[in-house]
């Protein structure tokens, strides 16, 4: 089986923290981009799914408490950080 060479560009961040990760793994960066490949053929499309994450009921809760506090003229506004700070130290 004859190989080819591949340019393509990441994110230095990403690239860092994913050869980190397969490092752990035993995997180099070419041997895990060959696997998702391998899986890409197989799979006949992407070996995942693509979608946004589920929000939690926590975070769903805290959106909306969020929304109704600013919706309520009866809180408190801020236009000065140690205010803010102040009050929060209390």
């Amino acid at each position: 089986m004859s190989t080819v060479a591949k340019n393509f560009r990441i994110d230095s961040e990403l690239s860092d923290q994913a050869s980190k990760l397969l490092e752990g793994l035993g995997l180099s960066m070419s041997q895990a981009v060959s696997m998702f490949l391998r899986q890409v053929v197989l799979q006949q499309g992407l070996p995942f799914e693509v979608k946004y994450p589920k929000r939690s009921g926590e975070l769903l809760d805290a959106i909306e408490e969020a929304k109704r506090l600013e919706a309520d003229p009866r809180t408190k506004r801020y236009t000065d950080m140690n205010e803010m700070w102040a009050d929060l130290d209390k």
